[in-house]
Protein backbone atom coordinates (compact mmCIF):
# COMPACT_ATOMS: atom_id res chain seq x y z
CA UNK A 1 0.00 0.00 0.00
CA UNK A 2 2.81 2.43 0.86
CA UNK A 3 4.46 1.84 -2.51
CA UNK A 4 1.16 2.58 -4.28
CA UNK A 5 0.83 5.83 -2.32
CA UNK A 6 4.35 6.83 -3.30
CA UNK A 7 3.57 6.17 -6.96
CA UNK A 8 0.33 8.16 -6.71
CA UNK A 9 2.14 11.05 -5.00
CA UNK A 10 4.81 11.13 -7.72
CA UNK A 11 2.19 11.04 -10.49
CA UNK A 12 0.21 13.79 -8.82
CA UNK A 13 3.25 16.08 -8.54
CA UNK A 14 3.90 15.76 -12.27
CA UNK A 15 0.23 16.17 -13.21
CA UNK A 16 -1.14 18.85 -10.85
CA UNK A 17 0.14 21.81 -12.87
CA UNK A 18 -2.17 20.66 -15.70
CA UNK A 19 -5.21 20.19 -13.41
CA UNK A 20 -7.33 23.35 -13.64
CA UNK A 21 -9.08 23.12 -10.20
CA UNK A 22 -5.70 22.74 -8.48
CA UNK A 23 -4.32 25.73 -10.41
CA UNK A 24 -7.26 27.94 -9.42
CA UNK A 25 -7.10 26.87 -5.77
CA UNK A 26 -3.34 27.47 -5.54
CA UNK A 27 -3.17 30.54 -7.76
CA UNK A 28 -2.60 33.08 -4.99
CA UNK A 29 0.28 31.26 -3.30
CA UNK A 30 1.84 30.53 -6.69
CA UNK A 31 1.67 34.12 -7.98
CA UNK A 32 5.43 34.32 -8.36
CA UNK A 33 5.42 31.41 -10.80
CA UNK A 34 2.51 32.73 -12.88
CA UNK A 35 3.16 34.68 -16.06
CA UNK A 36 0.75 37.54 -16.64
CA UNK A 37 0.19 39.53 -19.84
CA UNK A 38 -2.14 42.47 -20.30
CA UNK A 39 -3.72 41.27 -23.53
CA UNK A 40 -3.48 38.40 -25.99
CA UNK A 41 -1.40 40.37 -28.52
CA UNK A 42 1.25 41.00 -25.83
CA UNK A 43 1.81 37.27 -25.32
CA UNK A 44 4.21 37.21 -28.27
CA UNK A 45 7.44 39.03 -27.53
CA UNK A 46 9.02 37.81 -30.78
CA UNK A 47 7.24 38.05 -34.13
CA UNK A 48 6.18 34.96 -36.08
CA UNK A 49 8.44 36.19 -38.88
CA UNK A 50 11.46 36.07 -36.57
CA UNK A 51 10.55 32.57 -35.37
CA UNK A 52 10.13 31.42 -38.99
CA UNK A 53 13.49 32.90 -39.91
CA UNK A 54 15.21 31.01 -37.07
CA UNK A 55 13.50 27.69 -37.84
CA UNK A 56 14.07 27.90 -41.60
CA UNK A 57 17.75 28.66 -41.12
CA UNK A 58 18.19 25.72 -38.75
CA UNK A 59 16.06 23.30 -40.77
CA UNK A 60 18.02 24.09 -43.93
CA UNK A 61 21.20 23.18 -42.08
CA UNK A 62 19.58 19.90 -40.95
CA UNK A 63 18.49 19.19 -44.54
CA UNK A 64 22.01 19.80 -45.87
CA UNK A 65 23.34 17.46 -43.20
CA UNK A 66 20.81 14.76 -44.15
CA UNK A 67 21.55 15.10 -47.87
CA UNK A 68 25.27 14.90 -47.23
CA UNK A 69 24.74 11.77 -45.12
CA UNK A 70 22.61 10.19 -47.86
CA UNK A 71 25.34 10.98 -50.37
CA UNK A 72 27.86 9.31 -48.10
CA UNK A 73 25.63 6.25 -47.81
CA UNK A 74 25.25 5.98 -51.60
CA UNK A 75 29.00 6.36 -52.09
CA UNK A 76 29.78 3.66 -49.55
CA UNK A 77 27.09 1.36 -50.91
CA UNK A 78 28.55 1.73 -54.37
CA UNK A 79 31.80 0.31 -52.98
CA UNK A 80 29.90 -2.52 -51.21
CA UNK A 81 30.69 -1.16 -47.74
CA UNK A 82 28.35 -2.28 -44.97
CA UNK A 83 26.57 0.70 -43.33
CA UNK A 84 25.71 -0.87 -40.03
CA UNK A 85 25.27 2.32 -38.01
CA UNK A 86 22.40 3.51 -40.21
CA UNK A 87 20.16 0.53 -39.52
CA UNK A 88 16.77 1.17 -37.86
CA UNK A 89 17.82 -1.03 -34.96
CA UNK A 90 20.75 1.23 -34.20
CA UNK A 91 18.55 4.32 -34.34
CA UNK A 92 16.48 2.89 -31.48
CA UNK A 93 19.42 1.48 -29.51
CA UNK A 94 20.58 4.76 -27.88
CA UNK A 95 17.34 4.79 -25.84
CA UNK A 96 19.02 2.18 -23.62
CA UNK A 97 22.50 3.71 -23.55
CA UNK A 98 24.61 6.64 -24.62
CA UNK A 99 23.73 8.71 -27.71
CA UNK A 100 25.08 7.18 -30.89
CA UNK A 101 26.98 8.65 -33.79
CA UNK A 102 23.88 9.59 -35.77
CA UNK A 103 22.43 11.42 -32.75
CA UNK A 104 25.47 13.67 -32.47
CA UNK A 105 25.18 14.96 -36.04
CA UNK A 106 21.97 17.00 -35.49
CA UNK A 107 23.40 18.27 -32.20
CA UNK A 108 26.58 19.41 -33.90
CA UNK A 109 24.52 21.02 -36.66
CA UNK A 110 22.51 22.85 -34.00
CA UNK A 111 25.66 24.11 -32.29
CA UNK A 112 27.16 25.31 -35.57
CA UNK A 113 23.92 27.00 -36.70
CA UNK A 114 22.45 28.50 -33.52
CA UNK A 115 25.54 28.72 -31.31
CA UNK A 116 24.15 26.38 -28.63
CA UNK A 117 22.53 23.03 -28.13
CA UNK A 118 20.13 21.60 -25.57
CA UNK A 119 19.72 18.10 -24.17
CA UNK A 120 17.41 16.12 -21.91
CA UNK A 121 18.94 15.20 -18.56
CA UNK A 122 17.73 14.48 -15.01
CA UNK A 123 16.32 17.73 -13.64
CA UNK A 124 18.11 19.71 -10.95
CA UNK A 125 14.77 19.91 -9.11
CA UNK A 126 13.97 17.05 -6.71
CA UNK A 127 11.27 14.67 -7.96
CA UNK A 128 10.96 16.59 -11.25
CA UNK A 129 12.13 13.74 -13.47
CA UNK A 130 13.62 14.79 -16.79
CA UNK A 131 14.61 18.37 -17.57
CA UNK A 132 16.17 20.27 -20.47
CA UNK A 133 19.61 21.87 -20.18
CA UNK A 134 21.74 24.15 -22.32
CA UNK A 135 24.73 21.85 -22.68
CA UNK A 136 27.01 23.98 -24.84
CA UNK A 137 27.04 27.55 -26.08
CA UNK A 138 24.99 30.53 -24.94
CA UNK A 139 21.34 31.31 -25.77
CA UNK A 140 20.77 35.04 -26.38
CA UNK A 141 17.60 36.69 -25.12
CA UNK A 142 14.72 36.42 -27.60
CA UNK A 143 16.08 33.26 -29.25
CA UNK A 144 13.83 30.31 -30.09
CA UNK A 145 15.41 27.66 -27.88
CA UNK A 146 12.97 24.71 -28.14
CA UNK A 147 9.69 23.49 -29.65
CA UNK A 148 6.71 21.78 -28.00
CA UNK A 149 6.03 18.66 -30.09
CA UNK A 150 2.83 16.66 -30.37
CA UNK A 151 -0.56 16.07 -31.96
CA UNK A 152 -2.74 19.16 -32.35
CA UNK A 153 -6.40 18.91 -31.36
CA UNK A 154 -8.97 21.55 -32.27
CA UNK A 155 -11.55 22.45 -29.62
CA UNK A 156 -14.17 20.05 -31.03
CA UNK A 157 -11.89 16.99 -31.36
CA UNK A 158 -11.83 14.08 -28.86
CA UNK A 159 -8.92 13.79 -26.45
CA UNK A 160 -10.49 12.13 -23.39
CA UNK A 161 -8.58 8.84 -23.37
CA UNK A 162 -5.30 10.48 -24.40
CA UNK A 163 -5.58 12.95 -21.51
CA UNK A 164 -5.86 10.39 -18.69
CA UNK A 165 -2.77 10.72 -16.45
CA UNK A 166 -1.11 12.72 -19.20
CA UNK A 167 1.00 15.64 -17.88
CA UNK A 168 2.10 16.71 -21.37
CA UNK A 169 -1.07 18.33 -22.74
CA UNK A 170 -0.51 21.98 -23.58
CA UNK A 171 -3.56 24.27 -23.79
CA UNK A 172 -3.26 27.32 -26.03
CA UNK A 173 -5.00 30.62 -25.37
CA UNK A 174 -7.77 29.73 -27.85
CA UNK A 175 -8.17 26.24 -26.22
CA UNK A 176 -6.40 24.33 -28.98
CA UNK A 177 -4.58 21.41 -27.32
CA UNK A 178 -1.18 19.90 -28.09
CA UNK A 179 -0.50 16.40 -26.78
CA UNK A 180 3.24 16.13 -26.23
CA UNK A 181 3.22 12.68 -24.62
CA UNK A 182 5.73 10.33 -26.27
CA UNK A 183 4.26 7.15 -24.80
CA UNK A 184 1.13 5.02 -24.91
CA UNK A 185 -1.92 5.92 -26.98
CA UNK A 186 -0.58 9.44 -27.63
CA UNK A 187 2.50 7.97 -29.29
CA UNK A 188 0.41 5.63 -31.45
CA UNK A 189 -1.89 8.45 -32.58
CA UNK A 190 1.01 10.71 -33.54
CA UNK A 191 2.75 7.96 -35.51
CA UNK A 192 -0.48 7.21 -37.35
CA UNK A 193 -1.11 10.86 -38.24
CA UNK A 194 2.50 11.47 -39.26
CA UNK A 195 2.44 8.49 -41.63
CA UNK A 196 -0.80 9.77 -43.15
CA UNK A 197 0.37 13.25 -44.20
CA UNK A 198 2.77 13.39 -47.14
CA UNK A 199 3.11 15.35 -50.38
CA UNK A 200 5.00 13.23 -52.88
CA UNK A 201 8.39 12.31 -51.38
CA UNK A 202 8.10 14.93 -48.64
CA UNK A 203 6.86 14.20 -45.16
CA UNK A 204 5.00 17.05 -43.48
CA UNK A 205 6.14 16.43 -39.93
CA UNK A 206 8.81 14.75 -37.82
CA UNK A 207 8.07 11.68 -35.70
CA UNK A 208 11.60 11.11 -34.40
CA UNK A 209 10.87 13.21 -31.28
CA UNK A 210 9.09 10.08 -30.04
CA UNK A 211 12.51 8.44 -29.68
CA UNK A 212 15.53 9.34 -27.56
CA UNK A 213 17.27 10.76 -30.65
CA UNK A 214 15.07 13.37 -32.37
CA UNK A 215 16.08 14.43 -35.87
CA UNK A 216 15.17 17.96 -34.80
CA UNK A 217 16.90 18.48 -31.42
CA UNK A 218 14.67 21.48 -30.66
CA UNK A 219 11.70 19.12 -30.17
CA UNK A 220 12.12 18.53 -26.43
CA UNK A 221 10.01 21.42 -25.09
CA UNK A 222 7.53 19.15 -23.31
CA UNK A 223 10.28 18.21 -20.83
CA UNK A 224 10.96 21.80 -19.72
CA UNK A 225 10.00 21.99 -16.04
CA UNK A 226 7.89 24.59 -14.29
CA UNK A 227 9.62 27.44 -12.50
CA UNK A 228 9.40 27.93 -8.75
CA UNK A 229 10.04 30.62 -6.17
CA UNK A 230 13.71 29.61 -6.16
CA UNK A 231 14.09 28.93 -9.90
CA UNK A 232 12.79 31.79 -12.02
CA UNK A 233 11.58 31.17 -15.56
CA UNK A 234 14.20 31.75 -18.24
CA UNK A 235 12.00 30.76 -21.21
CA UNK A 236 8.33 31.27 -22.06
CA UNK A 237 5.83 29.57 -24.36
CA UNK A 238 4.81 31.36 -27.52
CA UNK A 239 2.16 30.15 -29.95
CA UNK A 240 3.35 30.14 -33.55
CA UNK A 241 1.30 29.77 -36.72
CA UNK A 242 3.34 28.10 -39.46
CA UNK A 243 2.90 30.28 -42.57
CA UNK A 244 1.62 28.74 -45.80
CA UNK A 245 4.83 29.78 -47.56
CA UNK A 246 6.98 27.74 -45.13
CA UNK A 247 9.24 25.66 -47.44
CA UNK A 248 7.70 22.28 -48.23
CA UNK A 249 11.00 20.39 -48.03
CA UNK A 250 11.60 21.72 -44.49
CA UNK A 251 8.23 20.71 -43.01
CA UNK A 252 9.65 17.24 -42.37
CA UNK A 253 11.39 18.75 -39.30
CA UNK A 254 8.23 20.23 -37.72
CA UNK A 255 7.37 18.08 -34.66
CA UNK A 256 3.60 18.74 -34.85
CA UNK A 257 0.73 17.23 -36.79
CA UNK A 258 -3.02 17.90 -36.91
CA UNK A 259 -5.26 15.16 -35.54
CA UNK A 260 -7.56 15.54 -38.55
CA UNK A 261 -6.07 15.67 -42.02
CA UNK A 262 -8.76 18.07 -43.29
CA UNK A 263 -8.13 20.83 -40.74
CA UNK A 264 -8.50 24.11 -42.61
CA UNK A 265 -6.46 26.43 -40.40
CA UNK A 266 -2.68 26.78 -40.56
CA UNK A 267 -0.52 24.44 -38.48
CA UNK A 268 -0.24 25.53 -34.84
CA UNK A 269 3.10 25.12 -33.10
CA UNK A 270 4.39 26.29 -29.75
CA UNK A 271 7.98 27.44 -29.35
CA UNK A 272 9.94 28.32 -26.22
CA UNK A 273 11.74 31.67 -26.36
CA UNK A 274 14.53 32.83 -24.05
CA UNK A 275 13.53 35.56 -21.56
CA UNK A 276 17.19 36.37 -20.91
CA UNK A 277 20.66 35.18 -21.88
CA UNK A 278 20.99 31.52 -20.85
CA UNK A 279 24.46 30.13 -20.19
CA UNK A 280 25.94 26.62 -20.48
CA UNK A 281 24.87 24.24 -17.73
CA UNK A 282 21.62 26.07 -16.95
CA UNK A 283 18.33 24.18 -16.91
CA UNK A 284 15.39 25.64 -18.79
CA UNK A 285 12.39 26.67 -16.69
CA UNK A 286 9.07 27.99 -17.97
CA UNK A 287 5.73 29.15 -16.56
CA UNK A 288 3.19 26.36 -16.82
CA UNK A 289 0.32 28.83 -16.75
CA UNK A 290 -0.16 32.30 -18.18
CA UNK A 291 -2.94 34.68 -17.20
CA UNK A 292 -4.22 37.02 -19.91
CA UNK A 293 -5.99 40.02 -18.33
Amino acid sequence: MSSLLKIFKYKWKTYRHRFVPWIVFNLRKNERSVRQVTERSKDRLVSDEEVSKTLIRFFRALLRNDLARQGEVLRLLSTSTQIRYLSPEDNERPEKGEPGREHRRPMETMLNTTGFYIERKPSSLPFAGTGVFVTRGMVPKGTTVAMYPGTIYQTFEPILFQSIWNPFIFRCIDFILIDGNDKGISKMIYRSCSGRDRIGPFGLCDATWLTANPKNPLAVGQYVNNCSKDRAANVYYQEYEVPEEFPLELRQYLPNVNYRHDTQRTLRCVVLVALRDIHPGEELFSNYFTIVN
